[in-house]
């Protein structure tokens, strides 16, 4: 039996080095076997795609996502979510351990496994979430991306708020260690003082910028210490930046959200509850800081921290209303149209929504589009720009922050091991993903 080939022609192809080639790449299985000006079909029955006009970048691969499943599908599942993702031009993802039960040994890690083998349309990796009583679990699990730690903005089991148990876990094992940076004391503390404020714009003073620095301190002294690899999640202040600027070690990364970037404490006015998100959305001038720091490569790639709640959920009101928001669908959408209007370039989004992040957590063949390579690609339309419209949203929850916004660069076709997976807006839900390999782990 022949290997499928597929044929991408003449798209305006990235290539390792940032420049740009137009031609065809060549694809047989789930493989990359020829970049080239122009490639001669091999077979009779190789499937072609015209790319004319369109750019082909490496799949996205998201670092941070909350896909809800199991226990809380009403907001999201595997399938939705992943259906999203295949649209956004994501084809592979990390998942965060905070569902029910909670994903915090072998036999839950297992159970999120198989659920992904058989509901996802793109490739997945899953977190092990650090507890008071599960270090040996942390040490043995496999496969996994790493260790998620929540040092504030969660409650129960997940909630690990205090310097000595957090030393426990920095001081034994290799694994990379990803936090989420809040000083849940302060947290506590402002809670207090702000009490009976129902404008959601307050959430960003109680989870301050100090908050955030607090954590990120205390996360870098510990890593620091035992020269543990240390990633921050959803990094989203100034102070933080200044924190890295000054002392970050080679064997720690940072990223940053595109909601961060491109939100700021004005969205409350327009958006409510659904501009509610941990940590909170910032100032102005935390955003123009977080750009020139992800420029700098201060900060090192992009996740979306996709954490979606129902509209009715959000509409409870403050503080009532639950923090999170879907991003999948619209992240590569969001960070090109920022490229097109000169914030950044079409190779810095491609390298911080792939390149770096398949770099980080060691997922090989990644995150490049070159022979050998895994075919995870996305065609986007760098040449239209369509407004992002709530219906026509894949994802479960139904809407989005930027409804509304005019972005370019959506995907046209998104291919997940060399099977077309997405194309001109219909989905190929016989496509599954494949468990991601983590050569760091």
């Amino acid at each position: 039996m022949t290997t499928p080939e597929l044929l991408i022609r003449q798209a305006r192809v990235l290539l390792p080095d940032g420049d740009f080639l137009l031609g065809d790449v060549q694809i047989r299985g789930h493989q990359i076997t020829q970049v080239a000006p122009e490639i001669p079909a091999e077979s009779a029955e190789a499937t072609e795609i015209d790319a004319a006009g369109l750019t082909l970048l490496p799949g996205v691969i998201d670092p941070q996502v909350h896909f809800r499943e199991p226990g809380l599908e009403y907001k999201e599942d595997f399938f939705t979510a992943s259906c999203a993702c295949a649209k956004g031009g994501v084809t592979s993802f990390l998942e965060m351990p905070n569902t029910r039960p909670l994903t915090v040994n072998q036999a839950m890690l297992d159970d999120k496994l198989d659920r992904a083998a058989a509901k996802s349309l793109v490739n997945y990796g899953f977190f092990i979430g650090a507890t008071a009583d599960n270090l040996d679990d942390l040490l043995t699990v496999t496969p996994t991306c790493g260790i998620k730690i929540f040092m504030g903005s969660m409650h129960g089991a997940l909630l690990i708020d205090q310097e000595a148990l957090l030393e426990k876990i920095f001081a034994k094992g290799s694994r990379l260690i990803a936090v989420h940076a809040e000083d849940q004391a302060r947290i506590l503390e402002r809670r207090q003082q702000f009490a009976g404020r129902t404008d959601p714009a307050v959430h960003s003073q109680i989870q301050d910028n100090q908050a955030a620095l607090l954590a990120t301190e205390l996360a870098l002294k510990l890593s620091k210490r035992y020269r543990r690899r240390l990633h921050i999640l959803h990094l989203s202040t100034a102070e933080e930046v200044d924190l890295l600027r000054q002392d970050k070690p080679a064997w720690v990364t940072a990223e940053v959200t595109p909601q961060h970037l491109v939100l700021n404490t004005s969205a409350y006015e327009t958006i409510g509850t659904l501009a509610q998100m941990n940590p909170p959305i910032r100032l102005a001038h935390d955003n123009e800081v977080l750009w020139q720091a992800l420029r700098d490569g201060v900060l090192d790639f992009i996740a979306t921290d996709h954490a979606p709640h129902t509209l009715e959920e959000k509409s409870q009101g403050y503080p009532n209303s639950p923090s999170g928001m879907p991003g999948v669908e619209t992240s590569l959408a969001v960070m090109l149209t920022q490229a097109m209007q000169g914030r950044c370039t079409v190779p810095q989004v491609s390298h911080w929504m792939s390149t770096a992040v398949a770099a980080a957590y060691g997922i090989p063949l990644k995150g490049a589009i070159a022979p050998g390579y895994d075919a995870d690609l996305v065609l986007v339309d760098l040449n239209n720009y369509a407004p992002l419209k709530r219906e026509e949203l894949q994802t479960k929850c139904g809407w989005s922050p930027f409804e509304g916004w005019n972005l370019t660069g959506w995907a046209v076709t998104t291919v997940v091991g060399g099977q077309v997976v997405y194309d001109r807006g219909k989905l190929n839900l016989a496509v599954r993903g494949r468990p991601l390999a983590f050569t760091n782990s």
